[in-house]
């Protein structure tokens, strides 16, 4: 960079020739956090999180502006304590406002399955995840029941449901 004194001539052209404000530098539309970050996980496997709790995998076909998924070959994932079943869902539209989570799965490490997890038939942890379900609600009710004291009000609890 130059050392400029007060005393030394300006840059070519003077004072009074102006350009015009520099141009805007464009940003690929990959770095924005939008729908169009799906662009790179198109035709990959991935794990989607949804609102919801469940847990997917699957190939991502297509998608749209409002973040909506087709997934292929899908497989829900249920997990109850230290024991997970998979079931096959097949073909899966998944409606963008209902994703929580998504990530891609290395192909790698996909049939890898942490330490204290083990595969268990499909039956045995539905139950176990419908009897754990019943004791999350009970406790939920609960702790509504004592917020509702202290003057809380619950989720919902002013929409009137037709």
């Amino acid at each position: 960079m130059e050392n400029l004194s007060l005393h030394d001539a300006g840059p070519p052209g003077g004072p009074g020739m102006q350009t015009g404000p520099p141009p805007v530098p464009q940003l690929p539309p990959q770095m924005f956090t939008t729908a169009a970050q799906l662009l790179d996980l198109t035709d990959k496997k991935l794990l989607v999180s949804l609102r919801d709790g469940r847990k997917l995998i699957g190939v991502l076909r297509s998608w749209d502006q409002f973040g909506n998924l087709v997934l292929q070959d899908t497989i829900e994932r249920f997990f109850v304590k230290n024991l997970y079943a998979d079931i096959e869902r097949g073909l899966f539209l998944v409606r963008g406002e209902n994703v929580l989570l998504l990530g891609e799965i290395d192909l790698d490490k996909d049939d890898y399955v942490p330490a204290p997890y083990e595969a268990a038939p499909v039956e045995t942890v539905f139950a176990m995840k419908k009897a754990e379900d019943k004791e999350n609600q009970k406790t939920n009710q609960s702790r509504q029941k004592k917020l509702a004291e202290l003057g809380f009000e619950g989720e919902h609890a002013g929409e009137v449901i037709f």
